[in-house]
């Protein structure tokens, strides 16, 4: 990553081009890294400095292992020699420690860590912030880059995340400092963001959206705050933001269906979301439809459900219009063999239902009673149980899709499941529910009532009717076989 350093006087950008020419180069690459890997031979032994101790490695290509020396503490720096100080301890905090082996080391990890925390207290004040000038940034985001911006391990074939224990990152004692130290820089008031979305540019944020797939959850834990905050900070980097994003979505739902941190990033996007003005734009609406709508559809979708139903009503309260395409796309993903989801999405629906207006339900009337009544006719009785719990909601009873003006639409098309259960369920708490279900819509409306009984009655007496013909059609056919002579066919 290259960084520009304004020039504001011959003076000053003299003494930049030689901070930029002692600071060390940007990282490699995952994939230059993996070649020279390749070319490279194995040591047998591995390499030691004069005095015995053994060689630090570090990420950046041609990082400096001089940096990791004792340097005096920023606390006893006078006013004019604090800057350069803070620039050396930012080059010290380059060096990166492998971790690979926890016994060698101890010395320069240990010196590593206790260098970042005294970067981390010395801008816990308003007055240590004013150090998080232009002119330490470029050094400040190669130190940041250098520890997170990193290749995460292959994820494991097996690994279950719903069962398994999460995968820690045995770096972290130096990761989270250096996490700790960024977010102080991001959300510091003393930091320019014209000056500093140089430094903080949209490479950079792409590669934090790459590492949300980390399994460490105390990382994601840090990315979702660090994100979410360079996004209220930088407005010119919010449009890419969202973009990559949704296309981490896409290669989850369409091709991997496997993430580590789709959770987290939903809960960025549900207070983005929450902040999109009215009316919403076309790029917006087509987020959800192309984005948000299809992770539903993933088999691991209960572990980040719950993140995933606040952005949806997010979108339903902006605009109730978007109720037609949520409801539209939520019934083509809804999980018909699995029962447990049937019942997460029946909680997300009974969401959707209390903001559905009268217009948008005319649109999708009859595709909701029809799956409702699909969900009534269940074999589970979850399924049913918590299908009938919708109609202990007021809202939706009172005034909402399941009331008195809609019994006309939705008595019809419930009815047969309704009855059924009503009448003989093995499950005592749906017989219950189903026959209170059957009260309430005929104290509304006893003619109706009397005709879907009717109705019920008829269709399931003509029913009878056609299993009997089909019956009896069977048994005139295996009695012409049983009398007829077998038939020789002479070519």
């Amino acid at each position: 990553m290259k960084f520009k350093i304004p020039k504001s006087s011959s003076k000053d950008s003299k003494k930049k081009e030689k901070e930029e020419a002692s600071a060390p180069p940007p990282p490699p690459t995952p994939k230059d890294t993996a070649s020279r890997a390749r070319s490279s031979p194995k040591q047998s032994q591995p390499e030691t400095t004069a005095d015995g101790q053994p060689v630090v490695r570090a990420r950046q290509a041609g990082a400096d292992r001089s940096a990791l020396k004792e340097l005096p503490a920023l606390r006893d720096a006078s006013p004019a020699k604090r800057e350069e100080l803070f620039i050396l301890k930012l080059k010290l905090c380059s060096v990166i420690c492998s971790f690979d082996d926890p016994t060698t080391d101890k010395r320069g990890k240990d010196m590593k860590r206790q260098t970042l925390l005294e970067l981390v207290d010395s801008v816990n004040t308003p007055a240590g912030q004013k150090i998080f000038t232009e002119s330490v940034m470029y050094d400040l985001m190669q130190m940041v880059s250098a520890n997170i911006c990193r290749a995460l391990p292959p994820a494991t074939d097996d690994f279950d995340p719903e069962e398994d224990e999460p995968v820690l990152d045995a770096a972290w004692p130096h990761l989270q400092v250096a996490y700790e130290f960024f977010l102080r820089f991001i959300v510091s008031s003393e930091v320019n963001a014209k000056a500093a979305k140089k430094y903080v540019d949209q490479k950079f944020c792409l590669q934090l959206v790459e590492l949300f797939d980390s399994e460490d959850p105390r990382e994601r834990d840090y990315l979702k705050t660090i994100l979410h905050r360079i996004y209220g900070k930088f407005m010119s980097h919010r449009s890419f933001i969202r973009r990559a994003i949704s296309n981490v979505f896409y290669r989850f739902v369409y091709e991997t269906e496997r993430h580590n941190g789709i959770g987290e990033l939903l809960e960025i996007l549900g207070s983005i979301i929450n902040g999109f003005a009215i009316p919403l734009k076309k790029e917006h609406l087509q987020f959800l439809v192309r984005a948000l709508i299809p992770l539903h559809k993933p088999k691991c979708v209960a572990l980040y459900h719950q993140q995933l139903s606040y952005c949806i009503i997010q979108y339903v309260e902006k605009d109730a219009d978007t109720a037609t395409p949520i409801l539209n796309g939520f019934f083509k993903c809804w999980p018909w063999s699995c029962s447990g989801k049937q019942v997460m999405f029946l909680n997300e629906l009974e969401e959707i239902l209390e903001l559905l207006g009268a217009d948008q339900l005319a649109q999708v009337s009859d595709m909701l009673f029809g799956n409702l009544a699909r969900c009534l006719d269940s074999d589970h009785f979850q399924v049913v149980e918590r299908a009938l719990f919708l109609w202990n909601n007021e809202h939706l009873v009172n005034s909402g899709c399941l009331s008195r003006l809609n019994a006309q639409a939705v008595l019809p098309i419930i009815y047969g499941p309704l009855y059924k259960n009503s009448s003989g369920h093995w499950n005592a708490t749906v017989e219950g529910l189903a026959q209170n279900v059957l009260k309430m819509y005929m104290e509304y409306d006893l003619p109706l009532y009397d005709k879907c009984t009717s109705n019920y009655f008829r269709e399931e007496e003509e029913a009878k009717n056609r299993l009997a013909a089909i019956e009896t059609r069977w048994k005139q056919i295996e009695q012409v076989a049983s009398t007829a002579e077998p038939a020789i066919l002479v070519k």
